[in-house]
């Protein structure tokens, strides 16, 4: 993973508004674990941002976790933007956090929309899976009522 300078004054690659130093930098550097399946959601989007594979691995649970991931070196994140989340607090016990992800690759624009599961035990937040939303992700579905005939 690539080392950034605890005092670079850089913007989280999660898209939070908030400094690196002062979002996803904490749980990316083992100190604590996110508290929140948003936090865990934005420190593994950080986390595939700057090539950790290793805490992405840590961070997925034991029972859908694969035996390694390969990040493609082509892939060029260009955003994240968190839609809605379900429960995921720090009580909870489970939580759906929908987002899209924004990327290039060999130049060509793509987006990632996603309503990713999570489970917390003992303590600690894990990502469990994810499902391709294929509505548009950018707003929510509109339904047409049909007309009384």
């Amino acid at each position: 993973m690539p080392e950034l300078p605890p005092t670079t004054p850089c913007p989280c690659p999660c898209d939070s508004q908030r400094l690196f130093v002062d979002c996803c930098q904490v749980y990316l550097s083992r100190h604590t674990f996110p508290p929140t399946a948003e936090a865990l959601m934005r420190s593994r989007y950080s986390a595939f941002v700057l090539g950790d594979t290793r805490y992405l691995l840590e961070t997925w649970h034991i029972s859908m976790r694969p035996t390694h991931i390969d990040i493609d070196t082509d892939t060029h994140w260009l955003g994240l933007k968190v839609l809605d989340t379900q429960a995921g607090g720090e009580q909870d016990k489970t939580g759906t956090v929908r987002f899209v992800a924004r990327y290039k690759i060999h130049g060509k624009g793509h987006r990632l929309a996603e309503h990713s599961d999570f489970v917390q035990e003992q303590g600690r937040w894990f990502y469990v899976n994810g499902t391709q939303d294929t509505s548009s992700p950018a707003q929510p579905k509109r339904h047409q009522r049909s007309k009384k005939q």
